[in-house]
């Protein structure tokens, strides 16, 4: 296929009933770590402070962790309770820091986000943007915010927001009027946010989900990998959050998905089926899961860009029609050079 009926075919897919799939290599690709580093990190601080029996169990752990990975080994041999406490607060430490150079960056104008140029050319329904990620990170609301949007994460309050979908819904209201019988609502813009595995900014108080966007000294409201993300994605905020991004999906005309595995069993009884179903979907990651390679190759409705190397030449690999084909010289895989090549040519 030609490079100009690629663009087009590629610029085709932006249209009405779009939803949103963003896992952790946007993130990778704006700096925060994936979780090869996590796994070193891990393995290089938890240590400290541990009790014995909890060492002896990351003991156990490390060396599957190294040859398996670190969501494996954790399904493997599950941590205790408060190694799990540990292994969070690890998690949030890297990634935490991490986000903090990358907000000093976008709030003192020497960075663009590359989801905040991607909005700008999404269309905008009233009911919002829906995005569903994965990621523990705020990058996706800073995002947002940057491209002019409100950003709906079902909390409401600047200090310990609580959890009231119907108001925060409500907050965005712009304007009423009554036409006849029927009432009419005018919303600003603003993007939808599911996280089903938590986020940075989640806390519990008095027992309750509340959202604080500053660092406190207490445990924060995300799903680790391993079996914990099992029993904790079935508990509030996290099973509202689920049941939003599967409703999402289920009413989606079209997919695009960035830098997302098709690893996460709460998303894909829902995600995986609808693409197969026909849903058009476009996929673009540095280097495509075995999943997601599958998915690429089996399925006509699925174009896929992932990195690729051909002849010792740096590009493109593009799956079309379930065809792979490459894209010498050209990172489409990247967002900030599809945005720059295909929507802002």
């Amino acid at each position: 296929m030609k490079l100009d009926h690629l663009k087009l075919l590629l610029q085709r897919h932006f249209t009405d009933g779009l939803v949103t799939i963003v896992g952790s290599g946007l993130s990778c690709a704006e700096g925060l770590p994936g979780m090869g580093e996590l796994a070193r990190h891990l393995q290089a601080t938890i240590e400290t402070g541990l009790s014995s029996a909890d060492k002896d169990r990351w003991n156990e752990l490390s060396p599957l962790i190294t040859t398996n990975g670190l969501e494996a080994a954790l399904l493997s041999k599950p941590p205790t309770p408060t190694l799990e406490i540990a292994i969070v607060a690890k998690t949030v430490e890297l990634i935490a820091q991490r986000e903090r150079d990358i907000v000093a960056e976008v709030f003192t104008k020497t960075r663009t986000l590359r989801f905040t140029r991607l909005l700008k050319h999404l269309l905008k329904p009233m009911t919002g943007v829906p995005v569903v990620t994965t990621n523990y990170d705020r990058l996706l609301e800073i995002s947002a915010e940057e491209a002019g949007l409100g950003v709906d994460t079902l909390f409401v309050g600047q200090f310990a927001g609580h959890l009231n979908e119907q108001e925060s819904k409500l907050s965005f209201c712009r304007e009423v009027t009554l036409k006849g019988k029927s009432v009419q609502y005018r919303y600003r813009q603003r993007a939808n946010v599911f996280k089903p595995h938590g986020s940075l900014d989640w806390y519990y108080r008095d027992g309750k989900p509340v959202r604080y966007a500053g660092d406190l000294p207490l445990p924060r409201l995300i799903i680790t990998p391993g079996l914990n993300k099992f029993r904790s994605g079935y508990e509030s905020p996290f099973d509202r959050h689920r049941e939003r991004a599967n409703g999402a999906i289920d009413k989606a005309s079209r997919f695009l998905v960035l830098g997302y595995g098709f690893n996460d069993d709460h998303l894909e009884t829902h995600l995986t089926p609808r693409i197969r179903s026909g849903i058009p979907t476009l996929l673009l990651t540095h280097s495509l899961s075995d999943n997601a390679l599958k998915l690429a190759r089996d399925n006509s409705n699925v174009i896929a860009i992932q990195h690729g190397v051909v002849d010792g030449k740096d590009g493109s690999s593009v799956f079309v029609d379930k065809t792979e084909g490459f894209v010498p010289e050209l990172a489409l895989w990247d967002l900030n050079v599809f945005i720059s090549e295909v929507l802002e040519p």
